[in-house]
Protein backbone atom coordinates (compact mmCIF):
# COMPACT_ATOMS: atom_id res chain seq x y z
CA UNK A 1 0.00 0.00 0.00
CA UNK A 2 1.91 3.21 -0.79
CA UNK A 3 1.77 5.98 1.14
CA UNK A 4 -1.84 8.04 -0.70
CA UNK A 5 -3.68 4.62 -0.41
CA UNK A 6 -2.62 4.47 3.10
CA UNK A 7 -3.48 8.10 3.80
CA UNK A 8 -6.73 7.81 2.36
CA UNK A 9 -7.73 4.96 4.64
CA UNK A 10 -6.57 6.81 7.54
CA UNK A 11 -8.81 9.49 6.82
CA UNK A 12 -11.82 7.34 5.87
CA UNK A 13 -11.25 6.03 9.10
CA UNK A 14 -11.27 9.19 11.00
CA UNK A 15 -14.44 10.43 8.97
CA UNK A 16 -16.64 7.11 9.93
CA UNK A 17 -15.27 7.39 13.43
CA UNK A 18 -16.45 10.97 13.67
CA UNK A 19 -20.38 10.35 12.45
CA UNK A 20 -20.22 7.05 15.09
CA UNK A 21 -20.32 4.63 12.30
CA UNK A 22 -19.18 0.96 12.52
CA UNK A 23 -21.39 -0.48 10.30
CA UNK A 24 -20.28 -2.38 6.67
CA UNK A 25 -18.29 0.00 4.24
CA UNK A 26 -19.35 -1.38 0.74
CA UNK A 27 -20.92 0.32 -1.52
CA UNK A 28 -24.52 -1.05 -1.55
CA UNK A 29 -28.35 0.84 -0.70
CA UNK A 30 -28.18 -0.05 3.17
CA UNK A 31 -24.83 1.56 3.49
CA UNK A 32 -25.95 4.81 1.87
CA UNK A 33 -28.85 4.76 3.88
CA UNK A 34 -27.28 4.14 6.96
CA UNK A 35 -24.25 6.48 6.27
CA UNK A 36 -26.49 9.60 5.73
CA UNK A 37 -28.39 8.81 9.01
CA UNK A 38 -25.22 8.56 11.16
CA UNK A 39 -24.19 11.69 9.61
CA UNK A 40 -26.87 13.62 10.17
CA UNK A 41 -27.22 12.73 14.02
CA UNK A 42 -23.29 13.51 14.49
CA UNK A 43 -22.36 16.43 12.69
CA UNK A 44 -24.60 19.61 12.50
CA UNK A 45 -26.05 21.92 10.37
CA UNK A 46 -24.07 25.16 11.40
CA UNK A 47 -23.65 28.31 10.13
CA UNK A 48 -20.63 29.84 13.06
CA UNK A 49 -17.90 30.39 10.68
CA UNK A 50 -19.55 33.58 9.34
CA UNK A 51 -20.44 35.15 12.44
CA UNK A 52 -16.67 34.25 13.62
CA UNK A 53 -15.67 35.74 10.62
CA UNK A 54 -13.90 32.59 9.83
CA UNK A 55 -13.55 31.82 5.73
CA UNK A 56 -15.48 28.86 4.35
CA UNK A 57 -12.94 27.00 2.18
CA UNK A 58 -14.95 25.04 -0.61
CA UNK A 59 -12.28 21.89 -0.55
CA UNK A 60 -11.96 18.62 0.15
CA UNK A 61 -8.77 19.17 2.60
CA UNK A 62 -9.70 22.32 4.48
CA UNK A 63 -13.42 20.74 5.02
CA UNK A 64 -11.71 17.79 6.23
CA UNK A 65 -9.51 19.68 8.57
CA UNK A 66 -12.73 21.44 9.85
CA UNK A 67 -15.69 18.90 10.81
CA UNK A 68 -13.44 15.87 11.02
CA UNK A 69 -10.09 16.70 12.95
CA UNK A 70 -11.72 19.79 14.59
CA UNK A 71 -15.53 18.31 14.87
CA UNK A 72 -17.30 20.89 13.72
CA UNK A 73 -20.47 20.63 11.56
CA UNK A 74 -21.21 23.13 8.31
CA UNK A 75 -23.75 24.50 5.85
CA UNK A 76 -24.79 22.47 2.60
CA UNK A 77 -21.57 23.38 0.36
CA UNK A 78 -19.32 21.78 3.26
CA UNK A 79 -21.83 19.17 4.84
CA UNK A 80 -22.30 17.94 1.53
CA UNK A 81 -19.42 18.46 -0.22
CA UNK A 82 -17.26 16.85 2.35
CA UNK A 83 -20.06 13.83 2.59
CA UNK A 84 -19.67 13.68 -1.34
CA UNK A 85 -15.30 12.85 -0.91
CA UNK A 86 -16.31 10.11 1.79
CA UNK A 87 -18.97 8.33 -0.46
CA UNK A 88 -16.24 8.48 -3.75
CA UNK A 89 -13.75 6.98 -1.73
CA UNK A 90 -16.42 4.38 -0.26
CA UNK A 91 -16.92 3.28 -4.30
CA UNK A 92 -20.22 4.73 -4.60
CA UNK A 93 -20.95 7.25 -7.79
CA UNK A 94 -21.70 10.53 -6.63
CA UNK A 95 -22.34 14.16 -8.23
CA UNK A 96 -23.01 17.29 -6.89
CA UNK A 97 -26.48 19.07 -7.82
CA UNK A 98 -27.81 22.69 -8.07
CA UNK A 99 -30.86 23.53 -6.39
CA UNK A 100 -32.96 26.47 -5.31
CA UNK A 101 -34.71 26.93 -2.23
CA UNK A 102 -38.52 27.17 -1.81
CA UNK A 103 -39.27 31.02 -1.01
CA UNK A 104 -42.10 31.53 1.91
CA UNK A 105 -44.14 33.62 -1.04
CA UNK A 106 -43.82 30.91 -4.11
CA UNK A 107 -40.96 30.29 -6.43
CA UNK A 108 -37.38 29.51 -5.98
CA UNK A 109 -33.99 30.79 -4.92
CA UNK A 110 -31.25 31.02 -7.55
CA UNK A 111 -29.76 27.87 -8.50
CA UNK A 112 -26.49 26.95 -6.44
CA UNK A 113 -28.30 28.24 -3.34
CA UNK A 114 -28.04 24.58 -2.15
CA UNK A 115 -25.92 21.93 -2.96
CA UNK A 116 -27.84 18.45 -3.28
CA UNK A 117 -25.94 14.61 -4.34
CA UNK A 118 -26.73 12.31 -6.88
CA UNK A 119 -25.35 8.89 -5.40
CA UNK A 120 -25.91 5.95 -7.60
CA UNK A 121 -23.89 2.56 -5.86
CA UNK A 122 -22.30 0.34 -8.26
CA UNK A 123 -24.01 -3.39 -8.72
CA UNK A 124 -27.65 -1.43 -8.71
CA UNK A 125 -29.73 1.30 -11.12
CA UNK A 126 -31.11 2.58 -8.27
CA UNK A 127 -30.34 6.76 -8.12
CA UNK A 128 -30.48 7.96 -4.88
CA UNK A 129 -31.30 11.62 -3.96
CA UNK A 130 -28.33 12.01 -0.90
CA UNK A 131 -28.53 15.47 1.61
CA UNK A 132 -26.85 15.79 4.97
CA UNK A 133 -26.46 19.93 4.64
CA UNK A 134 -30.88 21.27 4.32
CA UNK A 135 -31.46 20.71 8.10
CA UNK A 136 -34.68 19.47 8.99
CA UNK A 137 -35.59 16.66 5.88
CA UNK A 138 -35.38 13.69 5.06
CA UNK A 139 -33.39 11.18 7.39
CA UNK A 140 -32.90 8.48 4.68
CA UNK A 141 -32.22 8.82 0.54
CA UNK A 142 -34.45 9.20 -1.42
CA UNK A 143 -35.07 7.42 -4.80
CA UNK A 144 -35.07 9.87 -7.53
CA UNK A 145 -36.60 7.78 -10.25
CA UNK A 146 -39.89 7.18 -7.62
CA UNK A 147 -42.69 9.60 -8.29
CA UNK A 148 -45.06 8.26 -5.61
CA UNK A 149 -45.12 8.92 -1.76
CA UNK A 150 -42.02 7.64 0.02
CA UNK A 151 -42.93 7.53 3.19
CA UNK A 152 -40.70 7.91 6.44
CA UNK A 153 -41.98 8.17 10.35
CA UNK A 154 -44.32 10.55 9.95
CA UNK A 155 -43.35 12.42 6.56
CA UNK A 156 -43.87 11.93 3.07
CA UNK A 157 -41.34 12.82 0.29
CA UNK A 158 -42.31 12.99 -3.45
CA UNK A 159 -40.04 13.86 -6.45
CA UNK A 160 -42.23 15.90 -9.13
CA UNK A 161 -41.09 16.59 -12.51
CA UNK A 162 -40.57 20.18 -13.53
CA UNK A 163 -39.07 20.76 -16.96
CA UNK A 164 -35.61 19.33 -16.94
CA UNK A 165 -35.88 19.12 -13.16
CA UNK A 166 -37.35 17.98 -10.11
CA UNK A 167 -38.96 19.41 -7.29
CA UNK A 168 -38.97 17.62 -3.54
CA UNK A 169 -42.31 17.98 -1.93
CA UNK A 170 -42.72 17.21 1.90
CA UNK A 171 -45.70 16.54 4.09
CA UNK A 172 -46.76 15.75 7.37
CA UNK A 173 -49.30 12.95 7.81
CA UNK A 174 -52.19 14.45 5.55
CA UNK A 175 -51.22 18.00 5.75
CA UNK A 176 -50.59 19.90 2.49
CA UNK A 177 -47.54 18.96 0.51
CA UNK A 178 -45.04 21.64 0.31
CA UNK A 179 -41.75 22.29 -1.82
CA UNK A 180 -38.22 21.85 -0.16
CA UNK A 181 -35.69 22.59 -3.29
CA UNK A 182 -35.83 22.75 -7.07
CA UNK A 183 -33.19 20.48 -8.17
CA UNK A 184 -31.30 19.71 -11.51
CA UNK A 185 -29.08 16.22 -12.05
CA UNK A 186 -26.66 18.18 -14.18
CA UNK A 187 -23.50 17.66 -12.05
CA UNK A 188 -21.25 20.30 -10.91
CA UNK A 189 -18.08 20.58 -8.75
CA UNK A 190 -17.04 23.27 -6.19
CA UNK A 191 -15.82 26.19 -8.50
CA UNK A 192 -20.20 26.40 -9.63
CA UNK A 193 -20.89 27.10 -5.95
CA UNK A 194 -18.36 29.48 -5.60
CA UNK A 195 -20.43 32.92 -6.09
CA UNK A 196 -23.11 31.72 -3.81
CA UNK A 197 -21.20 30.24 -0.61
CA UNK A 198 -19.45 33.94 -0.77
CA UNK A 199 -22.66 35.41 -1.07
CA UNK A 200 -24.10 33.89 1.90
CA UNK A 201 -20.68 34.37 3.91
CA UNK A 202 -21.14 38.33 3.22
CA UNK A 203 -24.28 39.30 1.60
CA UNK A 204 -26.66 41.14 4.55
CA UNK A 205 -29.66 39.90 2.05
CA UNK A 206 -28.47 36.17 3.30
CA UNK A 207 -30.02 34.79 6.05
CA UNK A 208 -26.90 33.35 7.00
CA UNK A 209 -25.64 36.37 8.25
CA UNK A 210 -28.58 37.59 9.93
CA UNK A 211 -28.61 34.28 12.22
CA UNK A 212 -26.57 32.06 14.27
CA UNK A 213 -27.96 28.32 13.39
CA UNK A 214 -27.27 24.72 14.81
CA UNK A 215 -28.66 21.87 14.31
CA UNK A 216 -28.84 18.28 13.85
CA UNK A 217 -31.17 14.76 14.14
CA UNK A 218 -31.52 13.07 17.60
CA UNK A 219 -32.54 9.68 17.72
CA UNK A 220 -36.86 10.59 17.64
CA UNK A 221 -36.49 14.35 16.67
CA UNK A 222 -33.80 17.10 16.78
CA UNK A 223 -32.15 19.92 18.54
CA UNK A 224 -31.64 23.40 17.30
CA UNK A 225 -29.71 26.16 18.58
CA UNK A 226 -31.05 29.40 16.69
CA UNK A 227 -29.39 32.31 18.10
CA UNK A 228 -30.01 32.40 21.87
CA UNK A 229 -32.94 29.85 21.64
CA UNK A 230 -32.32 26.31 22.41
CA UNK A 231 -34.88 24.27 20.61
CA UNK A 232 -35.81 20.51 20.94
CA UNK A 233 -38.62 18.10 19.25
CA UNK A 234 -39.14 14.23 19.59
CA UNK A 235 -41.52 11.88 18.23
CA UNK A 236 -40.81 12.69 14.88
CA UNK A 237 -41.61 16.60 15.74
CA UNK A 238 -44.96 16.08 17.87
CA UNK A 239 -43.59 17.44 21.19
CA UNK A 240 -41.33 20.74 20.98
CA UNK A 241 -40.02 22.40 23.60
CA UNK A 242 -38.43 25.76 23.58
CA UNK A 243 -36.16 28.56 25.98
CA UNK A 244 -33.98 31.36 25.74
CA UNK A 245 -30.74 30.59 27.16
CA UNK A 246 -29.41 33.33 30.00
CA UNK A 247 -26.21 33.97 28.18
CA UNK A 248 -23.32 33.82 26.23
CA UNK A 249 -21.32 31.33 28.82
CA UNK A 250 -24.89 28.98 28.84
CA UNK A 251 -24.95 29.77 24.84
CA UNK A 252 -21.43 28.04 24.71
CA UNK A 253 -22.03 25.01 27.63
CA UNK A 254 -25.14 24.09 25.04
CA UNK A 255 -22.99 24.08 22.20
CA UNK A 256 -20.24 22.19 23.86
CA UNK A 257 -22.93 19.43 25.25
CA UNK A 258 -25.27 19.16 22.90
CA UNK A 259 -23.06 19.32 19.78
CA UNK A 260 -19.48 18.64 20.86
CA UNK A 261 -18.08 22.46 19.37
CA UNK A 262 -16.28 24.61 21.04
CA UNK A 263 -15.54 28.15 19.52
Amino acid sequence: MDLITYCTVDKVKAYLDRISYSGPVSPTDDTLRELQLAHLRSVPFENLSISAGEPIVLDDDALFTKMVEKRRGGFCYEANGLFAWLLRKLGFEVSMLSAGVAREKGGFSPDFDHMALLVRTPEASNRWLVDVGFGESFLEPLLVDERGEQVQGKYSFQLVPDGDGLILMRRKGEEPWKAEYRFSLRPYSYPDYAEMCLFHQTSSESHFTKNRICSRATADGRITLSDMRLITTSDNGEVRTERTLSSQEEYDRVLKDEFGIVL
